[in-house]
């Protein structure tokens, strides 16, 4: 990649063009002419409470909030998916996913990406945070575009800390352990996973094998990458016990990953880049230019990057973490009396000699005898039973998807 160092004046940073690639960079408030190099604007000058990111003792979350509200219908839907509903607790996964990064404990003011139809649910739960961002996509291109989307508005010495907005983390303790830990490896240049702890056989997670101790840091090399098993191949994973889920969650400093990034996927970092330029200004939000960004390749953050990088790593996360990725994840998440049965939502719920049942309405009374690991779920109009093994077929029905 071709670089040129520019000294930051004001704090602002900019995009970079030559032989049609670019990188973001410090530069003045004003365009800049250095021989091929073209600088433009795209961001004015971070809050005053983060301009010591050089220092490296704050960390930006980026939280990456959107989601089609299938698997949870039809308590979610496309026009109020999981992160705006408060599933777990009275905080919604949103705001608890905000909640997790506050200003006591060493983070900057967060940086959200969403879609036009979340924004004015993300205003809305975001409230008034100083110095927040939001970066609304013109559309959905992927978590490797939307994550560079942020890191093209941050200065190249901050340590991202990317985080989905839908996720359950119940110890908030042990992610903000595991979050130091992983700022600290990001420092030094490693591109960060956080490894969650395997508790059981999971086929719908991938998983991170875990290397070589990184000495003095408490993190490990990341050995493979390994995409979703079938289970006799997740039961070995689990008696090895050296492989832990792939949560989707990350940290890196900006420059690290937009030197990944251009290395690996340059048609992503230069298009991207590109639409940042060309973005514009309102208020918090950030509206990165329509037309460029249609074009950028939609390609997952891990193919993109993390599984091509030789600087990946991974801390080890016990968090009591779920990603809320189906109606059974949901009920091990919520408390359960001792046969297994949980209660959420507004209406009255009886159940009779049952066992392993989550019962979710928003009003009408039900009734339940007999059943063993079943969801019902009763949501205005729509009723939704399955089995716990028929969770996974929840999105694949016509009221999911025709939406």
């Amino acid at each position: 990649m071709l670089r040129r160092n520019c000294s930051p004046v004001n704090g602002q940073q900019a995009v970079l063009f030559q032989s049609g690639r670019a990188v973001p960079e410090f530069f003045s408030t004003s365009l800049l002419h250095r021989s091929t190099w073209q600088v433009l604007p795209i961001f004015p000058k971070y809050p005053a409470s983060v301009s010591d990111l050089s220092a490296m003792s704050i960390i930006v979350p980026v939280i990456l909030c959107g989601g089609s509200g299938t698997r949870l219908w039809p308590r979610s839907r496309a026009a109020m998916p999981k992160p705006f509903l408060p599933l777990v607790g009275d905080s919604t996964l949103f705001e608890a996913a905000l909640a997790r990064c506050p200003g006591s404990g060493g983070f900057a003011p967060p940086v959200v990406v969403t879609g036009h139809k979340h924004l004015a649910h993300v205003e809305a739960q975001l409230g008034t945070v100083e110095g927040a961002q939001v970066i609304v996509e013109p559309s959905a291109r992927n978590t490797a575009a939307a994550i560079a989307l942020a890191a093209c508005r941050l200065p190249e010495d901050a340590v991202m800390l990317v985080c989905p907005s839908d996720h359950h983390i119940g110890n908030t303790e042990a992610f903000a352990v595991a979050a130091a830990a992983a700022a600290e490896l990001a420092q030094q240049g490693w591109l960060v996973s956080f490894g969650i702890e395997a508790t059981r056989p999971e086929t719908g997670f991938g998983y991170l094998k875990r290397g070589d101790a990184i000495p003095e840091h408490g993190g490990f090399r990341t050995a493979q990458f390994v995409e979703k098993p079938d289970l006799e191949r997740a039961k070995a994973f689990l008696a090895e016990g050296i492989y832990a889920w792939n949560g989707g969650i990350f940290a890196f400093r900006v420059k690290d990953f937009l030197v990944e990034l251009a290395t690996h996927r340059p048609d992503v970092a230069a298009s991207v880049a590109e639409a940042v330029a060309k973005g514009t200004e309102d208020g918090q939000r950030f509206h990165p230019d329509a037309a460029t960004f249609a074009e950028v390749p939609s390609v997952s953050v891990d193919y993109a990057v993390m599984e091509n990088t030789t600087r990946a790593a991974m801390v080890p996360a016990d968090m009591d973490w779920s990603d809320i990725g189906n109606w059974q994840a949901l009920h091990e998440a919520l408390e359960s009396d001792e046969h297994g049965n949980a209660v959420r939502g507004s209406g009255t719920v009886e159940m009779v000699d049952c066992r392993g049942v989550l019962v979710d309405s928003d009003g009408p009374r039900v009734s339940v005898i007999g059943l063993e690991n079943v969801i019902v779920v009763v949501d205005g109009d729509d009723i939704m039973i399955t089995t716990v093994a028929g969770v996974q077929k929840v999105g694949n029905l016509s009221g999911a998807r025709n939406q």
